[in-house]
């Protein structure tokens, strides 16, 4: 059976599937719609946690990027991975006992303030619009090549899938189709990397393939993959920095502090009946996301190595472009991939010199899809990542659209201007609210900024600035008042944004002198994507110095503070 045909029996399969759970999970209560009716099992909601929070960057961008970054790729590895970490130690279980349905409720409340509220919701927003495109992007790029479809197509028929279980099923769809995805997800990221790592080094589990030896050598494939980009002319793989030490840390905090400032995995600790199933599904969900996050650097590894060596299979010796395989004709045609050929030779000559280079175009984001196709793995296993590539964009980005549509229905329709809004009113408004931001989300990713990992980086850095201080200020101190997170919130991310299109960080470039040209002009060498480290410090202060002007919180709230952080059973405080 044809590649196609398989994709397209696969695919079709998984969306039945999603689809059927939507229906059989309709959200008919506001409570469904926002939380998931609150009875979640912990061991699900880990498992839909991790779904939610491994999007298209996750599955599609992350390993790509690893691929041609090297050592400085794994700035995303430490700070996604790390930020979950800070979110499940330090605000989930606090949030969850504080026992709202939003983190701009949680705002609103502890900050006693409409104004907090609506500014936390804007900054929402704007963070989940921007991490949304990343989705957009992964869905088109997966539609678009193995579905042999234009990008906008793909585009279409991603939107058309999630309007139908997110609208429809609201959190509680959402949830269980999440399950499901995350379970298509990773044996799509796995199982082709066990393949892999079989072929090149005889080693049955990816993690430990990627510091083995090569299969029938002495070589190891790290020092292998050294030796083929250095005589390409790159730098070494396993030693190259993202820029500077500095800006590498800058990345991994803004990352960090960002994931833990991301309002629709935030809102996954409301699904769970008590306190303590918001600490076990954060264990677990750990858990889950570990098996795909260990297994990303070996994905990377391998996928640069197996192209170069497709290409360039000895120093000198290109690859005759009309002999060129099937991989490379099939993603040639959705444009992701371009040869021209500088010399006339009609070999393909890839070079670290951008003049000499004719491969002028390697989208970062096609490496973990077409991986399979260049090791000629079974057709069934290329559809399959088809599948899973497919289902991480659309968890997360169902995840994403149901946190717009909340903040709009439930924290400034009910919450500010029509506070005696009925339950069924409040639904619809949900609902259409849900069907905008979808309609919003792919218009923006028809056109998307950058790769997957790129926007979803700058989402992150946006988060990092905004409602992490608030959240954080929130829970441990007593003191800040709402002038002082106003004030905080607005300073960062107005500052993050401006940095970033001040000094275009939107795109994240591929050009090395480029980057040193822009470098120029960057607050100490720090790039845009990294900067939302700098816009929390800004916030933190900020807010700090106002709350010192303006004076402290009305002691009710301060005792909200103190009630939030005890656990429940030493004092009055009781799980809601």
């Amino acid at each position: 059976m044809d590649l196609k045909t398989v994709t397209y029996l696969i695919v079709g399969a998984t969306f039945l599937l999603y689809i059927g759970i939507a229906i059989w999970s309709r959200a008919s209560s506001t409570k469904d719609f926002y939380i998931a009716g609150g009875g979640v099992h912990p061991v699900a909601n880990g498992m839909a946690t991790a779904a939610d929070w491994m999007s298209a960057a996750s599955f599609i961008s992350m390993a790509g990027l690893i691929a041609f970054m090297g050592y400085g790729g794994s700035v995303f590895l430490m700070g996604w991975t790390g930020g979950y970490v800070l979110l499940a130690m330090l605000l989930a279980p606090y949030l969850r006992k504080f026992g709202k349905f939003t983190v701009p409720e949680f705002i609103g409340e502890r900050y006693y303030s409409n104004a907090a509220r609506i500014v936390a919701v804007l900054c929402l927003i704007i963070i989940s619009v921007t991490y949304v495109i990343g989705q957009m992007k992964g869905v088109g790029v997966a539609f678009s090549r193995f579905l042999e479809v234009s990008y906008g197509t793909g585009l279409m028929v991603g939107m058309l899938i999630v309007f139908i279980y997110a609208v429809l099923g609201g959190m509680k769809g959402i949830t269980y189709t999440q399950i499901a995805q995350y379970c298509v997800l990773i044996f799509a990221y796995t199982i082709p990397a066990i393949f892999i790592s079989l072929t090149l080094t005889g080693n049955p589990i990816p993690q430990l393939g990627l510091g083995d030896t090569m299969t029938g050598t002495n070589t190891y494939l790290l020092d292998k993959l050294d030796q083929v980009v250095t005589e390409l002319g790159f730098a070494e793989y396993t030693t190259e920095k993202r820029l500077s030490t500095l800006n590498m840390f800058a990345y991994t905090m803004s990352l960090m502090i960002g994931t833990a400032g991301l309002p629709h995995v935030i809102i996954r600790f409301f699904t769970v009946p008590k306190v303590k199933d918001a600490r076990s599904s954060a264990g677990w969900a750990l858990v889950f996301i570990a098996i795909l996050y260990t297994t990303a650097p070996a994905v990377a590894g391998m996928a640069r190595l197996n192209l170069i060596e497709t290409i360039e299979p000895n120093p000198g010796d290109h690859l005759v472009y009309d002999e060129r395989p099937d991989w490379f004709k099939n993603w040639e045609t959705t444009g992701l991939l371009k040869f021209e050929d500088k010399n006339n030779d009609g070999r393909i000559q890839m070079s670290a010199d951008t003049t000499d280079n004719e491969m002028v175009k390697i989208d970062r984001d096609i490496m973990v899809l077409a991986n399979p196709e260049i090791a000629q793995l079974p057709n069934w296993v290329i559809a399959l990542v088809a599948a899973g590539g497919l289902a991480a964009a659309l968890s997360t980005a169902a995840g994403l659209l149901l946190a717009i549509s909340s903040a709009i229905s439930h924290d400034l329709i009910k919450g500010v201007f029509i506070p005696d809004i009925n339950e069924k009113a409040e639904l619809l408004a949900s609902r259409i609210a849900m069907a905008v931001a979808i309609g919003l989300a792919g218009y923006l990713g028809y056109n998307p900024p950058d790769f997957a990992a790129g926007t979803v980086a700058l989402a992150f850095g946006l988060a990092a600035s905004s409602l992490f201080p608030a959240l954080m200020m929130g829970i441990f101190s007593k003191n800040i008042n709402k002038q002082g997170a106003i004030a905080g919130m607005i300073a960062g991310i107005t500052v993050t944004l401006l940095y970033v299109f001040q000094h275009k960080g939107i795109m994240f470039v591929q050009s090395t002198s480029f980057l040193g040209d822009m470098k120029a002009n960057w607050f100490l060498g720090i790039e845009p994507n990294a900067f939302g480290f700098v816009g929390a410090i800004i916030n933190f202060t900020v807010a700090a110095i106002v709350t010192r002007m303006t004076g402290k919180p009305p002691v009710e709230v301060q005792e909200l503070v103190e009630y939030i952080r005890v656990p429940s059973g030493v004092s009055r405080a009781q799980d809601h």
